[in-house]
């Protein structure tokens, strides 16, 4: 997969917003096609290949959240993104948890949506290729095979837990991991609910890697859905981030 030239499918019932995005995405160098329905979107990605499909989550018939699990069903190697006008806490979390590498919150802006979109295909295009054994952002160096994280070119002790949660959230630079993926793949199956248990985890990593814990610059919260991982020399400003879980 390429970043030059990203063929995205865009997915909403309205056709004058389908017709701004995909101008707005064709200026920004995306080979762009649309589909009006869930259903279509589905059929579409069937019978041709895609890098990326923005998916409406509000549509009728089988609506955004079930074509996205529909899509998941029959391939892992495309990049989706949800748009919604619910900020709320269950919509995010069912369209993350039906498949949504990302979502938006409408009204859409370009510059945040086009970002989104290149760090889903960035992480997409690393699947087919080994894991890195040096993750970067920043002035932050994690070396996999050593173990190690250094700040400004000084190393920083991790525990080992801290240091998972650290990789994982590197490995998805960009993308908005749930509380309960992070929990699962850090502390086992049989966790998923401990949210209290997690934050405390991410408060001790914060006070090793952000110059001001109040105001993180990498491990930013995600209300009500998880935490996302960001380099602060390539990503724009997230209007969600909150430093105070």
């Amino acid at each position: 997969m390429t970043t030059d030239r990203l063929k995205a499918l865009v997915v909403d019932d309205e056709s004058p917003f389908r017709r701004v995005l995909r101008s707005c995405l064709a200026a920004s160098g995306f080979t762009v096609a649309e589909a009006p329905s869930g259903e279509e979107a589905v059929a579409t990605l069937a019978r041709s290949v895609f890098d990326l499909v923005l998916l409406d989550v509000n549509m009728p018939g089988i609506g955004g959240v079930e074509a996205c699990r529909e899509i998941r069903a029959f391939t892992s190697k495309i990049g989706i993104v949800m748009v919604t006008v619910q900020d709320g806490e269950s919509e995010m979390v069912r369209a993350l948890e039906a498949g949504a590498d990302d979502y938006i919150i409408k009204p859409v802006r370009l510059r945040e949506l086009v970002a989104r979109l290149r760090a889903v295909s960035r992480r997409l295009g690393r699947d087919d290729i080994s894991e890195p054994m040096l993750l970067q952002a920043g002035d932050l160096e994690l070396h996999i095979n050593r173990r190690q994280l250094y700040r400004q070119g000084n190393m920083v002790h991790l525990t080992p837990t801290e240091f998972e949660l650290l990789a994982l959230l590197m490995r998805n630079q960009g993308i908005p991991v749930t509380h309960a993926k992070l929990l699962r793949s850090i502390w086992g199956p049989e966790y998923g609910t401990e949210l209290d248990y997690l934050r405390s985890f991410v408060k001790t990593l914060r006070q090793k890697v952000e110059a001001d814990t109040a105001n993180p610059k990498y491990i930013v919260t995600v209300p009500w859905v998880g935490y996302r991982f960001c380099n602060p020399l390539d990503e724009p400003q997230d209007a969600s981030r909150d430093g105070s879980h």
